[in-house]
């Protein structure tokens, strides 16, 4: 859904009340667990390294909990204080110059490692995309943390499909941010 300014926080617990008994708009529930993705969407994969050692590790993890990630590209999220858990509804409301796009999403799964911790969600319907998208940062051995977005998605409403390349422009800058926010949210100092 596309809205000319941002939406009000009542518009936005509505359509999460609506959002909340809703079925995901895919079926290859979970596929950015998977080395390749599923066919018939786009698929994409960014990521950031954010620095070295168990602060950095620490503070980036805090920050996927807290939606930093979101929240520092500008998005507002409903429900306020939403925990990442599997089966949490979400819709996100994300600025694209005088207008917003509102995005209804449910949480698949949860990764809790000691070097690896993340989660993905999918979309629901009123979601201008279908597919999932996932949010993971993982310390290697030598405790370099990264920060790795994988995506498979393809335009769901009608703005998005028409508007593709715009759509598409607009996915990658949004994702550019949530790389930025939680490189500022992890601090990128060195040492444990």
């Amino acid at each position: 859904m596309l809205t000319l300014g941002k939406p009000p926080r009542h518009k936005l617990v509505e359509l999460l009340q609506r959002a909340s008994s809703a079925g995901l708009t895919y079926s290859d529930v979970g596929a950015t667990r998977c080395p390749s993705l599923p066919l018939g969407f786009r698929h994409d994969l960014y990521e950031r390294v954010l620095g070295t050692g168990d602060t950095v590790f620490d503070s980036a993890t805090r920050g996927l909990r807290a939606w930093r990630a979101h929240v520092g590209a500008g998005a507002v999220i409903a429900p306020d204080g939403a925990p990442v858990e599997p089966g949490q509804t979400v819709v996100l409301a994300v600025p694209i110059g005088p207008a917003w796009a509102v995005a209804p999403c449910r949480v698949v799964y949860v990764i809790e490692e000691a070097d690896r911790w993340g989660f993905a969600y999918g979309t629901l319907p009123g979601h201008p995309e279908q597919g999932e998208e996932s949010f993971v940062v993982e310390r290697d051995q030598s405790g370099s943390v990264t920060f790795r977005i994988t995506a498979f998605s393809r335009p769901s409403a009608l703005f998005a499909r028409v508007g593709a390349p715009v759509t598409r422009a607009v996915q990658r800058r949004v994702t550019s941010h949530y790389l930025d926010a939680l490189a500022d949210a992890a601090g990128g100092s060195d040492g444990s």
